[in-house]
C-alpha cells in the first residue's frame, strides 16, 4: 500500500497484511530506497514496494542482509519460546539401531557415551538443542531376520532402550502412556517410548504381540520393507513384491483388533496403500504414519497419497513427516523448505490436526540442508511460523496432535475385553526350523492341502512296500 510516495508500515502476504519488521521500517524510511520483497508461504517473493522517492532512486543494499537477519531472528526466537512449553514429540528415531551396529549394544563403551557421541544424528546435547521432549525410539530388526531370530533381536533392541533410560536418568525417562509424556515435559526430561518397526518382529504370534506390549511397545509398524504372512508392504505398490494379503489377511485384521484392545498405536509407515486403507477403515482408534511424507509432492511409494490423507482426516489420524531426502524431494538433495512444503500439503489435505514430525534420524543416509541432525527442529518450526502457521497449529505439529491420538488409543483400549486368540494358519508360516506344537491337536486345526497329500503319499508308499 502506497500513499504520496511513502510506504505504509505494513508488508503484504497473500491475502493479508502484517506490520513491517523494525529493520524493514528503517529501510523504508531511507530516501529513494526500495524495500526488498517479502516471501510468501511458498517461499516466493511478493511485490516490491518503493520507499519515499526524492528522485535519487538510490538503493540501500547494505540493509538487506539486516532485514533477513532480523526476520530470521524473530521467527527463530518465537519458535524457541513455543518449544520451551511444547517440545517436540518425534515419531521415529533409529539411534538404538546405531547403538547395535556401532557398539553391539554395549552402552558402557567409552565411544558409546551419549553425551559425546559424534558420528550419529542424535546425542544428548543435540536433543537438548532441538527441544526434543519425547521420542519414539525405533526397536528395529531387518527383514532378513523374519522366520529366523526376529523375536530375539527385537527383545534385544527393546532392552537397549530401557538401558538408555537406566544409564541416563537425568535425560531419559521411559514412559508408556500420554500422562507419562506430559510428566516428562514438566520434569525437563525426554519421554522415551518404544515403537517396534516391522510386523515380522512378532513372528505372526498374538502372544508375542501381547508380550511386547507388556515390555513397553506402544506402536507397531505393521510391516517394514517386506510382506509379513498377514500384511503387505509398500514394495507391492512398486511391483517389486507380490501382494499376499491384499492389504490385511484375516489374521492381520485380528492383529489390528488386538492392538486396539491393548492400546498399541497402529503405525502404517512402510505398508502398501491397500494395507493403509484396510487398517484405517478397521481400526477403532486413530492411527499414525510414524515417518512418511506426502506422495503428491514426492511420488515415492513410501509416502502417503491424497486419498489416504482424506481417510487420515476422517479418522482423526496423524502423518509424522519424514526428513529423508528421497521421500522429500525424490532426489539426493533436499532442503528444509521442502520439508515444510510437505507439512503444508498434509495440513491442506488432512487438516492441521493431522501433522507431526517423524524425522527418521539415524535411520537414513541423506538429510535436507538445514535439518542435518536433531538439533535443527527449531529452524523448521521457525519456517512454519514464517509461513503464517498459527501458534496453535505449531503446537499441534510439535506435540498436541500426537498426544490427542495417543489419548484416543488409550480410551479405545479395553483389557477386560476377551483377547484375540485364533492363531495364524500353519500353512501361512515359513521357516525350516519352525515347530508345529499345538497345531496338530487344536480343535480348529485344518492342515493345508499340500501337507495332507504328502501324508497320504507316505502312507501309500508304505503299503506298497508291505
Amino acid at each position: 500500500m502506497e500513499r504520496h510516495g511513502w510506504t505504509l508500515s505494513w508488508a503484504a502476504w497473500p491475502g493479508q497484511l502484517r506490520p513491517l519488521l523494525p529493520a524493514e521500517q528503517l529501510l523504508a524510511e531511507q530516501p529513494g530506497s526500495v524495500v526488498p520483497p517479502q516471501q510468501g508461504p511458498d517461499g516466493r517473493p511478493t511485490a516490491w514496494r518503493a520507499g519515499p522517492a526524492d528522485g535519487s532512486m538510490q538503493t540501500v543494499w547494505w540493509l538487506w542482509p539486516l532485514v533477513a537477519l532480523c526476520s530470521g531472528d524473530q521467527f527463530r526466537g518465537e519458535a524457541e519460546k513455543i518449544m520451551r512449553a511444547t517440545p517436540v514429540i518425534d515419531g521415529h528415531n533409529d539411534l538404538p539401531w546405531q547403538l547395535l551396529t556401532l557398539f553391539n549394544n554395549q552402552l558402557r563403551e567409552k565411544a558409546a557415551n551419549l553425551t559425546s557421541l559424534a558420528q550419529t544424528h542424535t546425542n544428548i546435547p543435540k536433543l537438548r538443542a532441538g527441544f526434543v521432549g519425547a521420542q519414539f525410539w525405533s526397536a528395529y530388526t531387518p527383514c532378513d531376520t523374519q522366520n529366523k531370530d526376529a523375536v530375539r533381536r527385537i527383545l534385544e533392541q527393546i532392552d537397549v532402550i530401557h538401558r538408555m533410560c537406566q544409564m541416563y536418568p537425568e535425560t531419559f525417562v521411559c514412559v508408556t502412556n500420554s500422562t507419562g509424556i506430559r510428566q516428562a515435559f514438566q520434569e525437563g526430561r525426554v519421554a522415551s517410548l518404544i515403537g517396534v518397526e516391522g510386523g515380522h518382529s512378532i513372528d505372526s504370534s498374538l502372544g508375542v504381540l501381547r508380550a511386547l506390549y507388556h515390555l513397553g511397545m506402544r506402536y507397531l509398524t505393521l510391516t517394514h520393507s517386506c510382506n509379513t504372512p498377514w500384511a503387505d508392504n509398500w514394495l507391492v505398490d512398486t511391483g517389486e513384491d507380490q501382494a499376499q494379503s491384499q492389504g490385511l489377511s484375516d489374521f492381520g485384521q485380528s492383529v489390528v483388533r488386538e492392538m486396539n484392545r491393548l492400546g498399541v498405536i497402529i503405525d502404517l509407515a512402510h505398508v502398501s496403500v491397500a494395507t493403509m486403507k484396510a487398517a484405517l477403515r478397521l481400526s477403532k482408534a486413530p492411527i499414525i504414519f510414524s515417518h512418511s511424507s506426502a506422495y503428491s509432492l514426492c511420488r515415492h511409494q513410501r509416502n502417503v497419497p491424497d486419498d489416504v490423507l482424506q481417510l487420515v482426516n476422517q479418522t482423526g489420524s496423524l502423518v509424522m513427516v519424514n526428513f529423508y531426502n528421497d521421500y522429500v524431494s525424490c532426489q539426493k538433495e533436499a532442503t528444509l523448505s521442502q520439508v515444510a512444503d510437505h507439512l503444508d500439503h498434509i495440513k491442506k489435505v488432512a487438516g492441521a490436526g493431522a501433522v507431526g514430525f517423524g524425522g527418521d534420524y539415524d535411520g537414513v543416509s541423506r538429510l535436507p540442508s538445514g535439518l542435518e541432525d536433531v538439533s535443527k527442529y527449531p529452524d523448521l518450526v521457525a519456517e512454519l511460523l514464517r509461513r503464517q502457521w498459527t501458534e496453535a497449529e505449531v503446537r499441534g505439529a510439535l506435540a498436541n496432535n500426537l498426544l490427542r491420538v495417543f489419548e484416543a488409543v488409550e480410551q479405545v483400549s479395553d483389557h477386560a475385553q476377551t483377547p484375540e486368540e485364533v492363531p495364524i494358519p500353519l500353512g501361512k508360516l515359513q521357516g525350516s526350523c519352525r515347530t508345529t506344537y499345538g497345531y496338530s491337536e487344536a480343535p480348529s486345526f485344518h492342515p493345508p492341502p499340500g501337507a495332507l497329500l504328502a501324508s497320504l503319499s507316505t502312507v501309500l508308499l508304505g503299503l506298497c512296500l508291505l
